[in-house]
């Protein structure tokens, strides 16, 4: 099963090792899921992990760009030729949503479900935004 990492969730796992996003991410690579990944997708992962309030001082600069390129080595590298814009309010969740749709995911893995929802994804594309914990309730059934 491929699976889309929405930025927050990296961000969220980066910032603690508690919790359903570093949970996710500490699973990988994992036989259950794989990411998929883009080449914009991978460029906002690395702008907002590397931004200074996201900078928490247990990671350093390299320490993050390794894990990025950790995340790139076993991900689904994926091209986009079709571009659904404008389906969501947020372009960037716009460039998400069509990084599932290319990869064929089945779930975007998002703290962001409210902007995800206003357009209904999951009849139109058969792709579920979900949150890390109720992915993580998904993986241990």
């Amino acid at each position: 099963m491929r699976v889309i990492l929405d930025t927050n969730v990296l961000v969220t796992a980066l910032r603690s090792n508690r919790g359903a996003s570093y949970a996710v991410v500490a699973q990988l690579p994992s036989p259950q899921f794989q990411i998929a990944l883009t080449i914009p997708l991978y460029m906002e992962y690395q702008d907002a992990l590397t931004r200074p309030e996201n900078m928490t001082g247990a990671s350093t600069m390299e320490e993050i760009f390794r894990f990025l390129r950790y995340l790139c080595s076993i991900a689904h590298r994926q091209d986009v030729f079709f571009l659904w814009r404008p389906w969501l309010r947020d372009p960037k969740d716009d460039m998400v949503l069509e990084a599932a749709v290319a990869s064929q995911c089945r779930y975007i893995v998002t703290y962001n479900l409210k902007d995800f929802r206003n357009r209904d994804i999951e009849t139109y594309f058969g792709i579920s935004p979900i949150t890390p914990k109720n992915f993580l309730d998904i993986l241990n059934r």
